[in-house]
């Protein structure tokens, strides 16, 4: 699951967007809240889908009949098409880029990177735009959804991380620029914790905080929580002792805390119905926009372990194989691509954008971030060291989805 992948609040929404249109163009902060791996081809005929890790990087595939745009092509009129997540882009930053460009942009929503790649294999609407995960990548280049990006029209795509500028899961690159970027940790509220222990994740097996324990009804973060918590760092394992082992730590969680399972922990925290919560850095920058009157951000807190390697996710943005508008669409890549118009997005959506620029100390200086949460801003070294969630083969992917059902019945 995705962090977008959830029901929208209509709390949420009235508060980011009065406070969003009550600042004007600067926005407030966090208003929301067995396969090759190697080597291209010009035919996805014989192609098997590469497992892509950061240490065995991956070139997709580029399809002669899917060539990039050329050189110094002026942008097209008309209205630009772009697939999304719901409440992921600024409102504000698409006028603001429409009118620079005198069009329209138009977005259309999914609920899930499974929805979203299966409406574009079926070509039930036309795209220009399409912010895919990593770990789905490979199948829609080899699926010919995507067209290559021509870098000459991405100039701010040096503002990037280093290591997202040529990643790990498409070597160039060829088909993607970065978006978001977010680690998973635990949220808690500061004013009934009163210790972290070494081992952050031990929190949620605490007995103190027994009914007010909640994990992300998420198979791969908990799994993969579970797993790190042990001291496996390879949350991509299909080893079935490994996996089965870390289901059987999650069901101690049943009986000992009577462990709750959702994805909402930017408003059970603040608002006190969780006490302790596995969730996106995202959500708890959000998190704050749901206290209490008279509560402040203070009460928040968010883990992330220092010195050792936490779980981390990201997101990009793509051009949809046969758009209409591939030169605009470049242009739209590259405008989400710069400092002020990333920092404004930042300001809506909340899940901070994978620039060099926007570290912990700016993001708190700048307001965005209140100082006691600036845990949930991810450095650069966060990602490097991080451990990414990325595509299984079948049968690593029933191994872990039969875990996650038992222990989701138990």
């Amino acid at each position: 699951m995705h962090p977008r992948e959830r029901p929208v609040y209509d709390r949420r929404r009235f508060l980011r967007n009065s406070l969003y249109v009550s600042l004007g163009t600067v926005a407030a902060p966090g208003l929301l809240s067995a396969c090759s791996s190697t080597g291209s081809s010009t035919s996805a005929a014989n192609t098997v889908l590469p497992l892509a890790r950061p240490d065995d990087p991956v070139t997709l595939p580029v399809h002669d009949d899917i060539p990039a745009i050329a050189d110094g092509m002026d942008p097209e009129t008309g209205i630009l098409k772009v697939f999304n997540y719901s409440d992921y882009l600024a409102p504000g930053l698409l006028k603001a880029f429409g009118e620079e460009y005198g069009v329209e942009v138009e977005v259309t929503t999914f609920n899930s990177m499974d929805e979203a790649v299966a409406k574009l294999r079926t070509g039930q609407a036309r795209f220009d735009v399409f912010f895919p995960t990593p770990d789905i990548l490979a199948k829609v280049v080899v699926g010919k959804l995507l067209q290559p990006i021509n870098l000459s029209y991405l100039p701010n795509l040096s503002n990037a991380w280093p290591s997202l500028q040529d990643p790990f899961y498409d070597r160039g690159p060829l088909y993607t620029v970065p978006y978001n970027v977010y680690t998973t940790g635990i949220g808690y509220r500061a004013d009934q914790v009163s210790d972290i222990p070494a081992n952050g994740y031990d929190l949620l097996w605490d007995e103190r905080y027994a009914g007010k324990i909640h994990i992300l009804d998420d198979g791969r973060e908990a799994i993969g929580m579970s797993l790190v918590r042990s001291g496996v760092t390879d949350v991509n394992t299909e080893d079935p002792e490994l996996i089965r082992a870390a289901g059987t730590e999650l069901s101690k969680l049943v009986s000992a805390v009577r462990v709750k399972v959702d994805i909402n922990g930017y408003t059970e925290v603040p608002e006190n119905r969780a006490t302790v919560h596995q969730c996106w850095s995202g959500d708890m920058i959000g998190a704050q926009y749901y206290l209490p009157k008279g509560d402040t951000a203070d009460v928040l807190g968010y883990w992330y372990p220092t010195g050792e390697p936490g779980v981390v996710g990201s997101d990009t943005i793509a051009v949809v194989a046969g758009a209409e508008h591939p030169v605009l669409a470049h242009h739209f890549l590259n405008y989400l691509l710069d400092e002020k118009n990333a920092l404004r997005n930042f300001g809506w959506v909340g899940y901070q954008p994978a620039l060099q620029k926007f570290t912990p100390s700016y993001l708190s200086g700048q307001g965005y971030v209140p100082a006691n949460l600036e845990s949930t801003v991810v450095t650069l070294d966060d990602y490097r060291s991080g451990l990414q969630l990325l595509q299984l083969s079948p049968t690593g992917r029933t191994l872990w989805d039969d875990t996650w059902a038992t222990f989701k019945s138990g």
